[in-house]
């Protein structure tokens, strides 16, 4: 019975790493593709500024104990009606936010944002179909779910179950530069970014608290994860950085911090990626070589670095080798 185990688990592991090369081939990020096996997690919103609640993620890829809930997802509640900023990464996770939501209030969930294409902030939208909300998203989400989705839901059915995946939701309401609703003594702004992260970019600003949601364009603690455009992301930040905003909930973290001091951070190893990719293509060190030494002195403190920095590297390279 053992023996059976362990070969079944051996058989599991290598249909994963080919679907990873697989996914790697045909282009698509493997940021928050699930992976078998994790500790259970104990979810919880936290109010991190006022009706602005926040369930902080876990530095894992999806897996069944978390139901694919690893990124920070949340909700702000207005004197008339909620918006939801990032619905979850699976149905599972997504009704697990609606159900934490209604213990807070009664009011209308109207508006449903999914700041990008990545399954760990959009594949939880399904859970609020009932409350027929807009659902809002960059104006390039659309062709990117066409793109991607497919995948990222046979992927997360593998390994969550189809009953846990729910379906792929749409955007009703796209964003092509700058956006806004009213929540009845709030405003909240959109801003639609060029290719950063990725092509879909969406991101937040909470007028009545000051709070910016860069979503996935600050990640803290975990790597981030380029799927995008290196120097996009860092002229999308200048951009963010324009708002003027003290504090803000980033795509993974802390359910909220310091912008300056967090960002700051994430700046400084976008900076050494790009520069010591422009430095390996000028000496003509190859990509394979590139991916196992840019940006290795940049580990310490940061979550899953050995697992996402070697692809950020063959990312960037693709792009900055036809500078």
């Amino acid at each position: 019975m053992l023996t059976d185990q362990v070969e079944y688990a051996g058989r599991t592991a290598g249909r994963l790493r080919l679907r990873r090369r697989e996914a790697l081939a045909l282009g698509f990020c493997l940021c928050c593709l699930p992976t078998r096996g994790s500790a259970a997690q104990s979810f919880s919103l936290k109010e991190v500024g006022t009706g602005i609640f926040i369930r902080q993620g876990p530095h894992e890829e999806a897996t069944p104990a978390n139901d694919g809930g690893i990124a920070n997802i949340g909700c702000i509640i207005g004197r008339d009606e909620v918006l939801v900023t990032d619905p979850g990464g699976s149905l599972a996770d997504g009704q697990w936010l609606r159900s934490e939501i209604r213990k807070r209030t009664d009011n209308p969930i109207r508006y449903v944002v999914m700041t990008h294409v990545h399954p760990d902030h959009c594949f939880g939208a399904a859970a609020f179909a009932e409350e027929q909300p807009e659902f809002i998203g960059h104006h390039a989400l659309r062709p990117a779910l066409d793109a991607r989705g497919s995948y990222y839901r046979q992927r997360l059915a593998e390994v969550l179950g189809p009953e846990k995946v729910g379906g792929i939701v749409y955007p009703t309401r796209e964003i092509v530069d700058v956006g806004e609703v009213d929540l009845g003594d709030r405003v909240v702004r959109f801003t639609a970014h060029d290719i950063a992260h990725t092509d879909c970019d969406l991101s937040m600003f909470d007028t009545s608290t000051g709070m910016l949601f860069p979503a996935d364009l600050l990640f803290v603690d975990r790597v981030p994860s380029l799927d995008g455009s290196l120097p996009g992301w860092l002229t999308a930040i200048e951009r963010l950085k324009g708002v003027g905003a003290v504090r803000a909930v980033p795509g993974h973290g802390p359910a909220m911090v310091e912008f300056g001091a967090a960002m700051s951070r994430q700046v400084r190893y976008l900076t050494v990626l790009r520069d010591q990719t422009r430095k390996a293509i000028a000496q003509g060190i190859g990509i394979d070589e590139a991916r196992r030494t840019v940006a290795a002195g940049e580990a310490e403190g940061w979550a899953l670095f050995d697992d996402y920095n070697g692809r950020n590297v063959i990312q960037a390279y693709k792009e900055l080798e036809w500078e």
